[in-house]
């Protein structure tokens, strides 16, 4: 492959429920929720027996069980899947040393001048899912491209355990026909609004042309131009060398429960903790982000005390900052948090004066750290608050 770079997307195939019924035997082959069952509950992850009746994660479960009477519902094993998630991120270091996490379940490898180690990008691909499969018992989608936003549409064309390749030559061909809800950050609700200006697919967006994007789309119309057209830049970025550490989810359709929103931003903030102490980071600052169906989005960031890697304080700033903002609250499509101005954590004495809950927290940690590198990496993990 003469591309620039060469970006592989790993995307794992509904991994809460995957690990589920490879846990669960009896599971197998039917419909399974992942998430809390209760009238304010958000599904994590549904199986895609389940997705056959509509159901999809960060819906709220009221409306899962409503679409899948059926549906068997269990609740979420975080320590279970952080576990899993250690293993396969393990296989991912072997492959390349620019691994970029997004989640427990996904992410970017910069596989550019590895191909006389692994071969090939598709080679490299293959293999990477075989070692998934036969090591950790679940599969994965994956996507290769030459930017990181193509190996990521390109990895969802064809689940589950799918292969896909679009190089450069390819974009004017695949693209064109994709709707527009493909391109990141439009979700089903804003594409139905932008439905009546003609804006449908992303051949549609190209031909508005930049201008004409600009009076729908104000400030992102450069973004979401670049993007129709193939172009992102962006770099893989390991999470040892980022300036911060993020996570964000899109709705299906806006979700018009502040407390199912708050559900979802408590299980990104989790994430987001686990890949700090992962990367031996700590943060000194947490930035929320919230956006409606129109494009608006409101950030709200916050200084920490101290630099810091637990999932209870990073949580306590979230909630903090969203609580703030939730009294205006107004059903929201994207939630997202951010950990900034990043540090590398160390070692440090414990103050004679500390706080006594400070201090169970850092003796905490450092257990953690103990069981972690005996048992492998995230083998535990600190609970939500």
């Amino acid at each position: 492959m003469d591309w620039p770079r060469v970006i592989l997307h790993l995307d794992m195939d509904a991994f809460y429920a995957s690990i589920e019924q490879l846990d669960r035997p009896e599971l197998r082959g039917k419909p399974i929720l992942v998430g809390h069952d209760g009238p304010r509950g958000v599904v994590s992850t549904a199986s895609y027996e389940a997705r056959k009746f509509g159901c999809h994660s960060a819906q709220p479960m009221v409306t899962a069980k409503r679409l899948c009477p059926q549906a068997i519902v269990v609740p979420v094993r975080m320590e279970r899947y952080s576990e899993v998630s250690g293993r396969i991120f393990g296989i991912f270091d072997e492959f390349s040393p620019l691994v970029e996490p997004l989640s427990l379940d996904e992410a970017f490898l910069d596989l550019t001048g590895t191909e006389h180690i692994h071969g090939t990008a598709i080679e490299a691909a293959r293999k990477l899912k075989a070692r998934i499969r036969q090591e950790v018992g679940v599969t994965g989608s994956a996507g290769v491209a030459a930017c990181k936003f193509i190996a990521k549409l390109a990895s969802d064309l064809q689940k589950p355990d799918g292969l896909t390749v679009i190089g450069p030559e390819d974009l004017d061909c695949v693209l064109p026909p994709l709707p527009i809800t493909k391109l990141w950050g439009i979700g089903k609700v804003t594409g139905k609004r932008l439905e009546p200006l003609g804006l449908r697919t992303i051949g549609d967006l190209r031909r508005r042309g930049l201008d004409g994007l600009r009076q729908v789309l104000g400030n992102e119309a450069q973004w979401y131009w670049n993007l129709a057209h193939g172009i992102d830049d962006r770099p893989v970025i390991p999470d040892h060398d980022a300036k911060s550490i993020s996570n964000e989810t899109t709705f299906g359709t806006d979700l018009a429960d502040a407390q199912q929103v708050r559900d979802v931003l408590l299980d990104l903030t989790e994430n987001v903790a686990a890949r700090l102490r992962r990367s031996g980071l700590k943060a000194a600052g947490v930035h929320i982000k919230v956006r409606f169906g129109d494009f608006q989005t409101i950030t709200r960031s916050a200084t920490l005390r101290e630099p810091t890697d637990v999932t209870a304080e990073l949580w306590a700033a979230a909630r903090g900052l969203f609580d703030e903002w939730g009294r205006g609250f107004q059903p929201v499509r994207l939630i997202g948090i951010a950990a900034e101005r990043l540090t590398a954590g160390s070692v440090q004495q414990l103050s004679l004066f500390a706080h006594p809950e400070q201090v169970r927290q850092e003796k905490l940690d450092a257990l953690t750290d103990r069981i972690n590198s005996r048992f492998g990496k995230r083998a535990i993990r600190r609970g939500g608050a």
